[in-house]
């Protein structure tokens, strides 16, 4: 791969090597343009020997300012990258003084460069997989000789069943901190493993996994789950063919969407009973349900009816997760009832009442 140097490198290469050794230095290119220097105003002037160091491929010291057009005293020395003259570095000062800092000056300018390659095919990398599966959920672009290609690359077995694997960042997460949450997400899918993913901004990661692999590993899906109950939630959709993702990924939105309790913050498609139901509703139907309902319940009151609904109705398992005492709980059972006309102890109402919970 034959890098390109843009100004932003170019400016990060002289002001790290001006930081070890305390000099002026400039990166002249191959016509003796300086191209960027840590002294602004010679950016864009020439540099004679720049050029003939550049043309010769050797090191030349100058050992007095102004003996040739555009060049101080110092050192300029020729910096090469896969075997290709990628531009002058030049020092100035003393000669003596600054030749010890030419091959480190050198050796610092392929360590910058080694890294924008290494960010550039990491972006690669990022840009295909986010094609993919982008292309997959949402039957769009397919071509699908380059798609099959890219599946081989990623070492992905067409032939097995898939489940789209949906991550959503809490809202509230700061995310001044994404570098830390991503660096958590892309270690589990390592772990897992799992090759085909992408993020999706603002606030999800896709992921693709093998059904097979999934029953086998999805421990460590959920014990992530658990470890990040505050920031994620994570659904999981139904199997399918790798052709068939979008089906896989929509049927983990409606899982996501299932997701109302805050302790809860794992489910998976296959799950799923009464949720398929309550998610096909509208927005408009499930706000005049709710209106109908518990709207006028307030925080406190939410819980208990959903504590009570979780404890299969029992008055004894309710007061212990809630720590009240009986006769504390009938009273708040009483209150809800006059508030919403609806009796949590009566079966009929306390339909309503769960439904509405669940909405």
């Amino acid at each position: 791969m034959q890098i390109k140097i843009d100004h932003s490198l170019a400016t990060q290469i002289v002001n790290t090597v001006k930081d070890v050794c305390g000099q002026d230095v400039n990166f002249i290119d191959q016509s003796g343009i300086i191209f960027a220097s840590t002294n602004p105003e010679r950016v864009g002037t020439f540099h004679e020997i720049g050029q003939k160091a550049a043309t010769t491929g050797n090191t030349i010291e100058v050992s007095s300012d102004n003996s040739f057009y555009g060049s101080q005293k110092g050192i300029n020395m020729p910096v090469y990258h896969n075997q290709s003259l990628l531009a002058v570095i030049g020092i100035t000062g003393e000669p003596d003084t600054v030749r010890k800092y030419a091959h480190l000056a050198e050796r610092i300018t392929n360590l910058l460069i080694r890294e924008q390659e290494l960010n550039m095919i990491s972006r690669n990398q990022n840009d295909k997989r986010q094609y993919i599966i982008d292309s997959l959920i949402h039957n769009q672009n397919l071509n699908m000789e380059y798609i099959q290609s890219l599946l081989t690359e990623f070492s992905v077995d067409v032939r097995t069943s898939k489940r789209l694997i949906l991550l959503q960042i809490n809202a509230r997460y700061n995310m001044a901190n994404f570098s830390l949450l991503e660096q958590k997400v892309t270690q589990m899918f390592s772990i897992f493993p799992l090759n085909l993913y992408a993020f999706h901004y603002p606030d999800e990661y896709l992921a693709v996994a093998d059904s097979e692999l999934f029953d086998r590993k999805s421990f460590i899906l959920k014990q992530f789950a658990a470890e990040q109950q505050k920031l994620l939630k994570i659904a999981v959709g139904k199997s399918t063919s790798i052709y068939q993702l979008a089906e896989s990924y929509s049927s983990a939105v409606t899982a996501l969407k299932s997701i109302t309790n805050p302790d809860k913050n794992f489910v998976m498609y296959d799950n799923l009973t009464l949720e398929l139901l309550l998610s096909g509703s509208g927005k408009q139907e499930k706000e005049e349900f709710l209106s109908r309902t518990i709207t006028n319940l307030t925080g406190e009151e939410l819980k208990i009816i959903t504590t009570y609904f979780d404890q299969d109705m029992s008055l004894h398992n309710t007061c212990e997760k809630l720590f009240l005492h009986k006769n504390t709980l009938q009273y708040k059972l009483n209150h809800i009832y006059r508030k919403t006309g609806l009796n949590p102890r009566r079966f009929k109402d306390a339909v309503l009442l769960y439904l509405a919970g669940k909405l």
